[in-house]
């Protein structure tokens, strides 16, 4: 069905993602925003992991943001060591109900909720090589851009792209 002009689609949820970490990824993007940042979720990357968050700067940065929703969750995940390789600085993203000591010290830590966060551990940066900024910034527009259009044409032929 086409949306009307001026009523906005919503976006779909894939399912994945618990109730926790859907409000820990708001909380985190509004945050994100704050600091002149755009937010991809659920972005594909070239090593075959799926990002949590991606955020772009107005100044090309990228931070990823890996959530995780409880302790069992993060015990249970260890793939977030591969996206270093694909930002300049890597964040986990969690409830204040998560001990903080259970993150690697070498990584930054956000607190969230549903309507906001705090960073209370900044990450060091490791500066991207330009040729991935650059495989990460056509990734982040594509994906966007697909979304994008995906809302204002639901039934479109782009649906295995996203």
């Amino acid at each position: 069905m086409i949306q009307p002009l001026g009523q906005l689609a919503e976006l779909p949820v894939d399912g994945r993602q618990s109730e926790t970490a859907l409000k820990v990824a708001r909380g985190t993007a509004r945050l994100l925003h704050a600091h002149g940042y755009c937010v991809v979720s659920e972005l594909p990357l070239a090593s075959g992991r799926r990002a949590d968050l991606v955020a772009l700067g107005r100044d090309g940065a990228i931070w990823i943001v890996e959530i995780k929703s409880s302790v069992a969750d993060f015990r249970a995940d260890q793939k977030w060591m591969d996206y270093r390789m694909h930002c300049d600085r890597l964040f986990f993203a969690t409830t204040v109900e998560v001990p903080c000591e259970i993150f690697p010290p070498d990584t930054g830590l956000i607190v969230a909720d549903a309507f906001g966060a705090q960073i209370v551990c900044e990450a060091p940066e490791h500066k991207l090589h330009a040729a991935t900024r650059r495989s990460m910034m056509l990734s982040i527009a594509r994906a966007a851009a697909l979304r994008l259009q995906s809302l204002a044409d639901p039934m479109g032929p782009y649906q295995g792209e996203l």
